[in-house]
C-alpha cells in the first residue's frame, strides 16, 4: 500500500510541475506571438482574423493546415497579396487564437460551416480559397456544402484523399479520448513541444531547410501552448473521420474551379495521392520542383503568381471539366 501511494504521489507531483512548465512556456509563447487582428463570434466558437488590402478588392480567404495559425500566411506570401486582393487571413476553429466549443466541431463539415458564418458576417461574396494542407481539405469541404458562394480554389500541398495514418511528425497528435487530450495536452505536451521543436520543424519543412525566425515570424511557437496540442488532435482525428465521405462526393458535388499548387519533393502529402488525381475532379495541377510541404514560405512568388491565376478564373465563367496537362512551374518564378 505504501509502495502504491508513493507511486501516485510521484506521478501527481510530476503532472503538477508539468503543468506549472506548461503554463510557464504558453505565457511566453503568447508574449512572443500575440493575437494579431479581430474576432468575430460564429456557431461554435470565435475565428481570429486579419483582413488586408483595399475593400473593394478581390477577397481572397487564406487557411492554413494542421497544427499551423495564419502566420504560416502572413510569413510572407499575405504581403505578395495584399496591394491588389482584399486578403482575409484567419486562424482556423480551435487553432491560433480562434477557439470552437467542442471537439466535435474539428470535422471538416462542422469548422466548412464555422467558416462560411464567418465570411456572411464580414459580407464576403465568391471568394477565393487558399487553403493548404489541412486547410486545402477544408477548402473542398467549403466548396463541396457552400459552392455557389466560392468563386475559386487555389490549393497549396492540400489533403485531398483519406489517408491510412498521419506522417510520422503527426503521429503524436493520434488521441481519440478528449479527456486524455486535454490531460497531455495541460501537463507534458507543451515542454515535449519545446524540447523538440527543431525537430518537429525540420520534419515539417524537409527537403527545404527551416527559416531560422520561423517560431516568432512564422507562428511556430504558438503550438507550445495547450489550446495548441488540444486543438490539433482534435483536428486529426476529426480529418481522419471526415475525408472518406468527403472525397466520395468530389465526383457529383465538386463544381468549384481552381487548381492545386503541389511541391513536388512534399515529404509529409504525395503529389500523386493528393495532386494528380484531382484533376479528374476540374482542378487543374502543377508542381514546384525541389520545394518542400511548406511552400507557402519558401516559395511565395511561385504560390502567389499562382493564385492570381486562380482568382483569374474566379473572375470569368469556366467550364469545368478535368485537366489533361501537367504543369511545371519553373525555378526561376520562386
Amino acid at each position: 500500500m505504501t509502495f502504491v501511494f508513493w507511486i501516485l504521489f510521484v506521478l501527481l507531483a510530476l503532472l503538477a510541475v508539468g503543468w506549472l512548465w506548461t503554463r510557464s512556456i504558453a505565457a511566453r509563447a503568447e508574449k512572443a506571438v500575440p493575437a494579431a487582428g479581430q474576432r468575430i463570434p460564429v456557431t461554435g466558437g470565435v475565428i481570429h482574423y486579419t483582413d488586408e488590402g483595399p475593400r473593394d478588392g478581390q477577397p481572397l480567404v487564406l487557411i492554413h493546415g494542421l497544427a499551423g495559425n495564419m502566420h504560416n500566411f502572413s510569413y510572407a506570401l499575405a504581403d505578395h497579396l495584399a496591394s491588389d486582393f482584399r486578403v482575409i487571413t484567419i486562424d482556423r476553429p480551435g487553432s491560433g487564437y480562434s477557439t470552437r466549443d467542442r471537439d466535435e466541431l474539428a470535422e471538416l463539415p462542422a469548422q466548412a460551416a464555422m467558416i462560411g458564418e464567418f465570411l456572411d458576417k464580414l459580407g464576403i461574396e465568391r471568394p477565393v480559397l487558399v487553403g493548404h494542407s489541412l486547410g486545402g481539405a477544408l477548402s473542398l469541404a467549403i466548396a463541396l456544402d457552400q459552392g455557389n458562394r466560392i468563386g475559386a480554389l487555389a490549393l497549396l500541398s492540400p489533403l485531398t484523399a483519406a489517408m491510412p495514418g498521419p506522417p510520422d511528425v503527426f503521429k503524436p497528435l493520434v488521441i481519440r479520448s478528449a479527456v486524455l487530450r486535454r490531460l497531455i495536452g495541460n501537463t507534458i505536451s507543451v515542454p515535449i513541444a519545446k524540447l523538440t521543436s527543431a525537430t518537429v520543424v525540420s520534419q515539417v519543412f524537409a527537403p527545404e531547410k527551416a527559416p531560422a525566425d520561423f517560431l516568432i515570424r512564422g507562428g511556430g511557437v504558438l503550438g507550445m501552448r495547450p489550446s495548441s496540442f488540444i486543438g490539433a488532435s482534435a483536428d486529426l482525428h476529426g480529418v481522419t473521420r471526415s475525408m472518406p465521405a468527403q472525397e466520395a462526393r468530389y465526383a457529383a458535388d465538386l463544381r468549384v474551379p481552381g487548381g492545386i499548387l503541389f511541391a513536388a519533393e512534399d515529404a509529409l502529402l504525395s503529389p500523386a495521392q493528393h495532386g494528380r488525381p484531382m484533376q479528374a475532379h476540374g482542378l487543374e495541377f502543377e508542381e514546384v520542383p525541389g520545394c518542400g510541404h511548406m511552400l507557402l514560405i519558401t516559395a511565395p512568388e511561385a504560390c502567389a503568381d499562382f493564385i492570381r491565376r486562380m482568382a483569374a478564373v474566379a473572375r470569368q465563367p469556366v467550364a469545368v471539366g478535368p485537366s489533361d496537362q501537367d504543369i511545371t512551374v519553373p525555378l526561376s518564378a520562386r
